[in-house]
């Protein structure tokens, strides 16, 4: 039991720059007390306690503003941070070491009794601000669900689930990225530089147009060369070269 207490702090004031001290975790973070509070209310379901696992979960709902259904299944380390607006479903299990900020809603979309209806957290997921997942599937360790997110649809270990419905970024191409970034410290509501797809599209297609327009100056370049070296016009009296194509910003509009 104290060891657990233990970690619960140890866990808070490493992810937390705000905290500053194991007394001010210890009174003043309701995630923690949620957790607890939890953990008191699952051992009453779990032992056949159905009323007092939901009343308790209940009182923990009243206190901090935290919602967890007795019948959630809850790892080590997790850390819940603000938690204000937080709904964990019954058939919710989330791993070791998430970390969920406020306003998440762990739900469920079907309606049958005895289906898994919520989702399982992997190791290490982080889950933004105001994030719905939505559903009986598998957000995998090490993802990160983006603040805002709606995702209905399981996220591979290691990816970033971002929009409304959420596109999944793959973290094949990001992984140095991540180690720098863990190097630097913990990564809050999980956010990640360049995570929109579209955007990113769009700045590709915007690159490369840039990258056309001076390659037809070029042409222009040297269809003037050999035009003056000919002496004769050879550039079509209609021919726009006074165009431009302004890649700055139009690159600002995406950012």
């Amino acid at each position: 039991m104290f060891q657990r207490l233990r970690e619960d702090i140890a866990c808070i004031l490493e992810r937390d720059p705000a905290a500053r001290s194991a007394w001010e975790v210890l009174t003043c973070y309701p995630g923690l007390h949620a957790l607890w509070l939890h953990r008191v209310a699952h051992w009453c379901w779990t032992h056949g306690m159905k009323w007092p696992g939901r009343f308790t979960s209940h009182l923990a709902r009243f206190l901090t503003g935290i919602e967890i259904h007795p019948g959630a299944t809850i790892g080590r380390r997790v850390f819940i941070d603000h938690g204000m607006g937080i709904v964990i479903g019954e058939m919710a299990e989330i791993g070791d070491e998430c970390t969920i900020y406020q306003g998440v809603t762990l739900g469920g979309t079907s309606l049958v009794k005895g289906a898994k209806r919520h989702p399982t957290l992997g190791r290490g997921v982080i889950v933004g601000a105001n994030a719905c997942v939505l559903g009986g599937f598998t957000v995998g360790e090490g993802a990160r669900v983006g603040s805002g997110a709606v995702v209905t649809k399981p996220v591979p270990p290691g990816a970033t689930a971002v929009g409304n419905p959420a596109r999944i970024i793959e973290a094949k191409a990001d992984a140095q990225r991540e180690e720098a970034a863990a190097r630097m410290g913990f990564s809050a509501y999980g956010l990640t530089q360049g995570d929109d797809p579209v955007a990113q599209a769009l700045k590709g297609l915007i690159d490369n147009a840039a990258g056309n327009e001076h390659q037809i100056a070029l042409l222009w370049q040297a269809v003037a060369k050999l035009s003056a070296q000919q002496r004769s016009d050879c550039v079509p009296s209609d021919a726009k070269q006074a165009e431009c194509f302004d890649a700055d910003s139009l690159s600002r509009l995406v950012k």
